[in-house]
């Protein structure tokens, strides 16, 4: 079910500014060409330094955040690259280059994707049986989906199955409006993240605010998947998929905490 929920239509004519900057970092493995990696204060926020000179973005901009410990993250994982620079090992990178090329550049687009989530979140399509399934979700997911509920001040519409149901329109419009709060681009760039690897923007923007653990809402956005492997076990490739999506959702909360959202 929530590989069937977790890829709205991004339509609106609008180019997706996470999958530009995202294409424009595929390229063959660079040498490395730097003995440091470091963090220096630069501007208004702190900037990722190699051999004592600012890095660049694939798109050419400065590499720079708003804090000391989001720019150490970073610097933390050019260190620790051999002979060649791997941007498969570095999702906290790979987030930053996306946020400062893409989502800096159109936030609108990556705010608009966010809500439609929101409109169609895992959390409200609900399995009508087997009831040991429909008791994991209601343990994992009413908890949050009460907490967002009390964030819109109004309720989300619940569905059994995964036939569409739309959301109440004052409960999109609320969610927009915290969202719209969310000022640094690394911040919503992590949130977009976040919201894409669980198909549930709730689960998302309470990790975001620390309303739960990184690892309690990925635990959540795998109820359904954690319910078949108990009934039919679990597959390598699925496995060795989950893992790297982890790191990706780990580094993405971690971010977020540090940027102090």
């Amino acid at each position: 079910m929530r590989d069937q929920l977790s890829d709205p239509e991004t339509g609106h004519g609008r180019a997706d500014p996470v999958k530009a900057a995202q294409e424009a970092m595929r390229t063959p493995l660079p040498r490395r060409f730097y003995k440091t990696a470091g963090v220096a204060p630069e501007g208004d926020g702190h900037a990722v330094q190699l051999d004592g000179r600012t890095a660049k973005t694939p798109g050419r901009a400065p590499f720079v955040l708003a804090t000391e410990a989001a720019a150490q993250m970073v610097a933390d994982e050019f260190a620790a690259q051999g002979e060649t620079i791997d941007p498969a090992s570095m999702p906290c990178f790979r987030l930053v280059n996306t946020a400062i090329d893409g989502v800096a550049t159109d936030p609108q687009a990556v705010l608009e994707d966010v809500v439609r989530f929101f409109g169609t979140d895992l959390l409200c399509y609900r399995a009508g049986e087997p009831e040991t399934l429909v008791a994991a979700q209601r343990e994992k997911w009413d908890g949050p989906l009460a907490w967002a509920e009390e964030m819109a001040g109004s309720r989300f519409a619940l569905a059994e199955g995964v036939m569409h149901v739309a959301q109440p329109r004052e409960t999109l419009a609320a969610m927009g409006v915290h969202l719209r709060q969310i000022a640094d681009p690394v911040a919503l760039a992590a949130l977009h993240s976040m919201t894409t690897l669980t198909g549930s923007a709730i689960l998302a923007l309470g990790t975001l605010r620390g309303a739960w653990s990184a690892e309690e809402a990925w635990t959540a956005a795998h109820v359904d998947e954690d319910f078949n492997i108990s009934q039919w076990g679990e597959d390598a490739e699925a496995k060795a998929r989950r893992a790297r999506r982890w790191t990706e959702m780990n580094a993405a909360a971690r971010m977020a905490a540090a940027l102090g959202e």
